[in-house]
């Protein structure tokens, strides 16, 4: 068979598929029976959806003991370049001859048809291939999809990273080509049947995402194309230059997406809300005050009509490329956000250097019972000793602190049978104010990262530019009616956004293409992705934002953990548990200062809404 052939069926008997792997199983593991678990991976010829394309991709059909009903499994011809062929090993020579996507469409179709699709980050696999099938005139039948990172996360594996390699070695599961869509898909088929395993155990519920269901996400008006040009300012007189951002406002004759597309083919860069960096609006009828034009007015932003525009276009001036520079920033002062609630203010800051290992450096401890003071007090003290606090009962705990109350936890025959150490408040105050450590508690060594406090700043790894803010709570709270939103918003030095676009949330998940970036990865994981590299330099800082919909608060929600990781490893952990009344809350800041990028706990919340928050930061936000 040519290595383009789509294989739909059962697997047969290859002498070369036996795949030695450790661990329970098949036969004794049963995935839940209220899903068809499809196991999918894409091979791309980039990274961003809406400009790269799927190369080849693979999709297994698993039954309730985890074996394969089904598969397929095809390369793919893009169309265009492969990208980087050194990763994936797709030349042109290898893609010659293969379908197109819009001729497997339909059979691909049919194996997704009400699929919960499996995938390892799964946010990316599934945009690749909505992109694909919209681009085939149709649209992507999976309903539900579940990350299997998040999944390891939610487990808290003892595990350096989560790459797809780390894992397999971790479960024994043997990996036979890396970056093959069709053996990425096998391995992490048995990675799944594992994880899924462990988690029944557990009693944690699978990070499952209604693809259908969450909120709606607009649309951006206009494509955004990444420019490689700077921006050289504002229209003069002497015409377009290339790089330069212009936004479009209003009626067009010509319609806008092609017109958007005009003037990105020219070297310009096609915006969709106006800034102070916007150096042209096009607009036929000024006299229509809309938000773009009223920015324009009161920024001095000059303002063509579309023949005006034509015009222009025919002499557009060469640009300056753009190169990658290492901006030294001082910092702005802290932010002086007007405190909405009673909750105590953040805490100065707090260098950390060189991180001494703390008396219970490695402790996952999980509490159980208490008022939310008290868990709160505790939680504190544990950071404290350098352990963290765990916010379910993970593969990662390693003690359980009982409160009154405690005792009648339905997780403590699991403890029991786990032989978890069981800690009381008194071995706490011990080991703060005597540096004792309970002799029950066992102190193997764990992989570990930094456990901040808030107001606590470390500096992130100069050797990672891709940083992911992995936002956690009670995997048992989910579709217990909280509705929690993680945003991003990107500040410049007035710690303000510049244009709308900056401020990242459900309905913009994505700014400029995936420079940062909103993934919704479980029913209780959210992340926000940054690419610090590719960050405009008016950008001085990021702030991590949550919000609860509706009126209940972080009080009744609880501990909120914040990890922020790179491909390498976690760079810190830190738990926000102080909230009381709070409906929104500032997590964590990102930010320059002497040409590196440091990273803060913040955990400052505020009694009302989203829309209050964004407004705080210079959002428009529209009543």
């Amino acid at each position: 068979m040519s290595e383009s052939s789509v294989f739909v069926g059962g697997r047969g008997n290859r002498e070369d598929d036996v795949i030695e792997v450790h661990a329970a199983a098949r036969g004794t593991v049963t995935l839940p029976r209220d899903h068809r678990w499809v196991v999918v991976d894409v091979e791309t010829s980039g990274v961003r959806p809406n400009a790269h394309r799927i190369l080849s991709v693979a999709a297994l059909v698993l039954r309730e003991d985890g074996s394969v009903e089904r598969e397929f499994s095809t390369l793919v011809d893009p169309g265009c370049d492969p990208g980087p062929v050194h990763v994936h090993r797709l030349t042109p020579e290898r893609l010659a001859g293969a379908p197109r996507f819009e001729d497997i469409a339909t059979d691909l179709a049919d194996v997704l048809d009400g699929a919960t699709l499996v995938a390892h980050n799964a946010s990316f696999d599934y945009g690749f291939l909505d992109a694909e099938f919209r681009r085939a005139g149709t649209s992507l039948p999976a309903e539900h999809r579940l990350c299997t990172l998040a999944l390891s996360r939610r487990l808290e594996l003892d595990v350096p990273n989560y790459r797809l390699a780390t894992l397999a070695q971790h479960w024994q599961v043997q990996q036979l080509q890396e970056h093959d869509a069709y053996d990425d898909a096998r391995v992490l088929s048995e990675i799944f049947l594992r994880s899924a395993a462990m988690a029944d155990n557990l009693q944690l519920p699978l990070p499952v995402v209604n693809c259908r269901t969450r909120k709606s996400v607009h649309p951006p008006s206009v494509p955004r194309v990444p420019c490689p040009w700077k921006n050289p300012g504002r229209l003069t007189e002497d015409g377009l230059v290339q790089g330069m951002k212009v936004v479009i406002s209003g009626s067009t004759v010509t319609p806008r997406t092609v017109l958007a597309k005009r003037l990105t083919e020219a070297g310009l860069d096609v915006m969709n809300s106006a800034s102070k960096q916007t150096g042209v609006v096009v607009c036929n009828d000024p006299t229509v005050q809309t938000a773009k034009i009223r920015k324009a007015m009161a920024e001095g932003i000059p303002v063509v009509s579309e023949q005006q525009l034509e015009d222009l276009l025919t002499r557009v001036r060469p640009g300056e490329p753009k190169v990658a520079t290492v901006v030294d920033i001082i910092p702005p002062p802290e932010p002086a956000l007007e405190q909405q609630t009673d909750a105590p203010a953040v805490p100065a800051i707090r260098e950390l250097g060189g991180h001494k290992p703390k008396l219970w450096t490695g402790r996952k401890v999980l509490l159980m019972g208490g008022t939310h003071l008290q868990a709160v007090m505790m939680r504190s003290r544990l950071t404290q000793l350098g352990a963290r606090p765990a916010l379910n009962f993970t593969a990662a705990v390693t003690d359980v602190l009982v409160l009154e109350g405690g005792e009648s936890d339905k997780r403590m025959s699991r403890v029991a049978t786990r032989e978890l150490p069981v800690l009381r408040p008194d071995d706490v105050d011990a080991a703060v104010q005597h540096g004792i450590v309970p002799p029950h508690m066992r102190m193997e060594s764990r992989l570990t990262a930094p456990v901040l406090s808030r107001g606590e700043v470390i500096d992130l790894p100069s050797d990672s530019h891709r940083w992911a803010v992995n936002v956690a709570w009670k995997a048992e709270t989910a579709g217990d009616e909280f509705d929690l939103d993680i945003v991003a918003f990107l500040l410049g030095a007035d710690e303000k956004v510049d244009t709308d676009e900056d401020f990242v949330f459900y309905n913009n998940p994505s700014y400029d293409d995936g420079v940062v970036e909103l993934s919704i990865d479980g029913s209780s994981e959210h992340c926000i992705r940054v690419d610090l590299a590719s960050l405009p330099g008016e950008c001085e800082r990021i702030a991590v934002a949550a919000a609860i919909d509706g009126n209940r608060t972080f009080g009744e929600l609880g501990a909120v953990s914040v990890g922020v990781d790179s491909e390498a490893g976690t760079a810190a952990t830190f738990v926000l548990d102080a909230g009381t009344t709070e409906r929104t809350m500032v997590l964590a800041e990102i930010y320059r200062r002497a040409g590196a990028w440091r990273l803060r706990a913040v955990g400052q919340g505020y009694d009302d809404d989203l829309a209050a928050l964004a407004q705080r930061y210079g959002v428009d936000v529209d009543e």
